[in-house]
């Protein structure tokens, strides 16, 4: 029978180290090793290695025997089920009404896994419960062990009632282990889609720790020698406005979180933090202190240049050095990780989705200034049947050649490339103004520049065009990120913006890396990870560099704003 492991540990693959001696160690079985290290199953165990252990809860005999396991070959009429290409275990389950484990005890021969065209005994019902391929309106997810109401609204945010209207079968069974539940499209909390279900995502914070310490170098343009302190009106006009003072201050607040966040998990942290000043003058003083060889990683500078000045050191090139906020590029050199996600990669994923969305017997409409005539060419390649509009000097559009553009009859699919705010708001004003009963409008954007995060752009006319883009964040949700929210709040007196929280996201992240791998290549080995509004998967670069390569597909819905499942 499948179990869920209660969690994860990791383990560095010795010299002369087999899979036969860590199946031993750790009690597992080789199917369990496969699982959740797929490599190990083409490859074999190799030598530095980094595995993700499964640690499972020790099932007492009595549990074996609850009720909702009592299914057996005879002891009920069964029907058969052949299994289709692309079916889950999960899915079959879902169907037939039933969990996963009594799936499992029925057909012993699935524990490793299903084959297209086994034949499974199956319960007999009146009607199947069918899954589309890929459900827009709803998520799936597995009950846990021991998992009840409340840990279920905690972890996804929805509430007893609307999950028994969404499952009308726990009125009569409850919650069983192994049970697939429908959810709405909106409700995933922190977890993550595998196969349209619903998984945890690695948690790093429960992992075992390699280091009991760990020391961060921190580069921020605080800039205090511009602060005249004796005068209080004038330091409050300054720290007012958006500036390197206030996103430095911002920034580090998430950091001061984060370490205090490690700090209670038993790790010591120490925090070597530099003043800039945006001067390369000033971080020439703070290199000759050698202070930075002695930290496990350094963030920071935020401006490219400083940063390329303190990456271009030979004494720091075993450290690893990341780029915090800046989505300008960075010379790629030894153990430099730009964190941000870059354009391309947006664009990239953009346009694998739009090709699943867009096909020739809808109206779709590109909308490209001159800065974007390359992206415009790329997507008249992807899409030959679509009519271009070229902006009216640049920022604005005109109404009587939307009017023109858009028809009644058909979807209508905008496609909007531009950085420019006076344009965006022009554009936005204009597709959701055509939006009525009886002419559908929707835009998208390959890429979601800063200009969108202009308070002047209201979530009502984003939801009306159910606006889809790539980004590299997320909003915080208010009931999800609650506790994080309310703590951030507890400390510095306001709620965490953008850039504090993307201080915690970051910094929390390369830290738990670091003591759960112990080292660089063994901590980005660890996979896609995500914390409050952030997400890091790194790949390769040039010159031994890295760069995160994560994201979210986002639309608007009504106020709502959800992730786009892949």
């Amino acid at each position: 029978m499948a179990q869920t492991p209660e969690r994860f540990i990791f383990h560095k693959v010795k010299k002369g180290e087999s899979e036969a001696d860590i199946l031993s160690i750790y009690s597992i079985t080789s199917e369990q090793l496969y699982e959740y290290n797929p490599s190990v199953e083409k490859l074999g165990v190799i030598r530095r290695m980094n595995l993700r252990i499964p640690i499972y809860t020790k099932i007492e005999p009595e549990v074996l025997e609850k009720p909702s396991l009592q299914l057996s070959k005879e002891s009920f009429e069964y029907q058969i089920h052949e299994v289709q290409p692309k079916e889950t275990k999960w899915r079959i389950a879902y169907q037939y009404g039933i969990t996963i484990d009594q799936l499992e005890v029925l057909n012993p021969e699935i524990l490793a896994g299903l084959q297209i065209g086994q034949q499974l005994r199956i319960p007999h019902i009146e009607k199947l419960r069918l899954v589309p391929e890929k459900d827009t309106l709803f998520n799936y997810y597995k009950v846990l062990p021991k998992e009840g109401y409340f840990r279920i609204e905690k972890k996804l945010g929805i509430k007893k009632n609307i999950l028994d209207s969404l499952n009308p079968e726990l009125k009569e069974k409850g919650l069983l282990a192994g049970m697939i539940l429908k959810i709405p499209g909106d409700k995933s909390g922190r977890l993550k889609i595998e196969n349209d279900l619903l998984v945890e995502r690695i948690n790093l914070l429960d992992s075992s720790f390699l280091k009991s310490k760990i020391k961060v170098g921190v580069l921020l343009p605080f800039k205090v020698n511009e602060i005249e302190f004796d005068s209080i009106e004038e330091t409050k006009q300054l720290l007012e406005g958006r500036n390197l003072h206030t996103l430095s201050l911002d920034f580090y607040s998430g950091v001061l979180v984060a370490s205090e966040t490690l700090s209670k998990k038993g790790v010591q942290v120490e925090l070597a933090t530099f003043d800039t000043e945006n001067k390369s003058a000033t971080i020439e003083s703070i290199l000759q202190t050698h202070e930075l060889e002695r930290c496990d990683f350094i963030i920071g500078p935020l401006i490219p240049s400083n940063f390329n000045q303190i990456s271009n050191r030979i004494e720091l090139s075993d450290i690893p050095k990341i780029s915090p906020l800046s989505s300008n590029p960075v010379l790629y050199r030894k153990n430099v990780l730009q964190s941000v996600t870059q354009k391309e990669d947006f664009r990239s994923k953009m346009f694998s989705y739009l090709e699943t969305q867009l096909v020739p017997s809808q109206n779709v409409v590109i909308v490209a200034d001159s800065l974007n005539r390359q992206v415009e060419q790329d997507l008249r390649q992807k899409f030959p049947w679509a009519i271009t509009l070229r902006p009216e000097k640049e920022d604005f559009i005109l109404p009587e050649l939307v009017d023109s553009l858009l028809v009644d009859s058909l979807p209508n699919k905008i496609i909007l490339e531009t950085q420019s705010f006076p344009l965006i708001v022009s554009a936005l004003s204009q597709f959701n103004a055509q939006n009525t009963s009886k002419r559908s409008v929707q835009v998208f954007t390959t890429f979601r520049s800063n200009a969108y995060d202009n308070d002047n752009i209201s979530r009502k006319v984003l939801g009306g065009i159910k606006f889809t883009y790539p980004v590299g964040f997320k909003f915080l949700d208010n009931t999800s990120d609650l506790e994080f929210i309310n703590m951030y709040t507890t400390k510095f007196g306001a709620p965490p913006n953008k850039e504090a929280v993307r201080g915690y996201d970051l910094t929390l992240d390369m830290m738990l890396r670091l003591v759960v791998g112990g080292d660089l290549e063994s901590a980005l080995m660890l996979g896609e990870t995500e914390y409050i509004s952030n997400r890091f998967s790194y790949k390769t670069s040039q010159n031994e560099a890295y760069e995160n390569v994560a994201l979210y597909l986002l639309t608007h819905d009504g106020y709502e704003i959800i992730e786009i499942k892949e």
